[in-house]
């Protein structure tokens, strides 16, 4: 433990050494046709879309249809009619599927199409999972930051962590994790990026603080009938400390009473089972989780 040492003798107090989301990738909005370029063709033959987007499609030669169903048998899911050069046509498919089409007049000679709709890309999901977010470290904090990630449509093939707009590393396989180094006292945001075998992203952040720790001074000893003592000792609020007792100042006869997080920078310890035969305390600062 990185700890300052102080000691108190009951009611004598005496100083020591301290122990202690992204958007949807892969699909338009809008798929763009060419009807009769090339000649008697649709071009591109198959287009691929997410479920709720369009198509429109182009006339660069007069006398050609875009009609749904195959082999000049209708499905009825529209039909733009024979049109002319410079006209357009659009349609919207809301449905997932495999939409086949054809120009009702030069089917005969392979001027077909299909609109592939697929399912909208869902992005992933990451949390951080250690640290906690509002979690105090003490400088200089090396700090090991783990996430949890997860595609319900695909597979996670990145998280990236960064401090700040500082990236720490990226991470191809769980189990996904980075460590800082050498933080000094300061606010900082963490953050993990996951991507998805589509493009997709998602980012989850939490914020911490690492500060300057502070000497443990113990102070304001104060005996009490018929078996309890108090003191104080000064404390960086967030950070962990551990109160411990012996009878004879030796290394194995310590006892721990308490460890605590601290919610101010004093803190009031009473201790209800004190004994006189002599008794020392200490309290030191634990180690960065």
């Amino acid at each position: 433990m990185n700890v300052t040492r102080y000691l108190c003798k009951m009611a004598l107090l005496s100083a020591g050494i301290a122990v202690f989301n992204s958007p949807l990738s892969g699909f338009a909005a809008t798929a763009n046709v060419t009807v009769g370029s090339p000649t008697d063709r649709f071009s591109p033959t198959n287009v691929t879309i997410a479920a709720g987007d369009q198509v429109i499609w182009t006339w660069v030669a007069s006398g050609h249809s875009s009609t749904s169903g195959t082999n000049g048998s209708p499905s009825g899911f529209w039909n733009s009619t024979v049109l002319a050069s410079g006209s357009k046509f659009t349609n919207t498919f809301p449905v997932t599927g495999i939409y086949r089409y054809y120009c009702s007049v030069h089917y005969p000679v392979g001027m077909t199409g299909a609109v592939i709709v697929a399912a909208a890309n869902l992005p992933p999901t990451v949390s951080i999972t250690n640290p906690a977010s509002g979690a105090v470290f003490a400088a200089p904090a090396n700090i090991t930051i783990q996430a949890s990630a997860s595609d319900s449509d695909g597979t996670v093939t990145n998280v990236q962590f960064l401090v700040g707009a500082n990236v720490v590393t990226n991470q191809a396989t769980a189990p996904f994790s980075a460590v800082t180094n050498n933080l000094a006292a300061g606010s900082y945001t963490l953050s993990a990026i996951a991507s998805d075998n589509s493009g997709a992203t998602a980012t989850n952040q939490v914020a911490i603080s690492v500060v300057t720790p502070v000497s443990v001074l113990l102070s304001a000893p104060q005996p009490g009938p018929p078996t309890m003592f108090r003191f104080s000792y000064t404390a960086n609020t967030g950070l962990s400390y551990i109160v411990q007792r012996s009878t004879n100042l030796a290394s194995p006869n310590w006892t721990t009473l308490v460890t605590n997080l601290a919610g101010s920078g004093s803190i009031n310890f009473t201790d209800q089972n004190a004994t006189f035969n002599p008794g020392f305390y200490r309290v030191g600062r634990l180690p960065n989780p």
